[in-house]
């Protein structure tokens, strides 16, 4: 993997970072493939092959269901969330398609409490090359805790 394309993979991740952060659903569903995987999972069951995720989305339009959700029908606690991700590990990187292992953070702020680490975790990501540049074909949270504070509303 050359210079070019691992600073491709940084800005990809930095946009994502930025956009879940700042609350600009309309650009999550575009950082995907039109047939992806994006699972939030707890570590246990992606180590034991178990296939019961927190949240599990199988497409493109079902990110943006989602996204629908996250407007229109949840109803919750507002919060902000601020992401601290590690330098990704490359595992596999061959002409169109990359294979990457990331640590991360997500720390949440209700806006009359402190700020907590609401999960950690890592990213496991294949990243395919697209017209439209580097997008993910799979975006797999495997968080380390078996439980998460109350629901996952955001992406993660």
């Amino acid at each position: 993997m050359d210079f070019t394309d691992y600073y491709a993979l940084l800005s990809l991740f930095a946009d994502y970072t930025g956009a879940v952060d700042n609350g600009d659903w309309d650009r999550w569903p575009e950082f995907f493939t039109e047939d992806c995987l994006y699972r939030v999972q707890p570590r246990e069951n992606h180590e034991r092959g178990l296939p019961l995720a927190t949240l599990s989305l199988e497409s493109k339009g079902m990110l943006k269901d989602r996204i629908y959700g996250i407007r229109e029908t949840l109803f919750h606690d507002p919060y902000y969330q601020r992401h601290i991700v590690g330098a990704p590990l490359i595992r596999e990187a061959d002409g169109d398609r990359i294979v990457a292992e990331t640590n991360y953070a997500v720390l949440r702020t209700k806006p009359d409490q402190m700020t907590d680490v609401y999960n950690v975790g890592r990213y496991l990501d294949t990243v395919v090359r697209t017209p439209a540049g580097l997008r993910f074909a799979s975006r797999i949270c495997v968080f380390d805790s078996e439980m998460i504070p109350n629901s996952l509303i955001y992406p993660i």
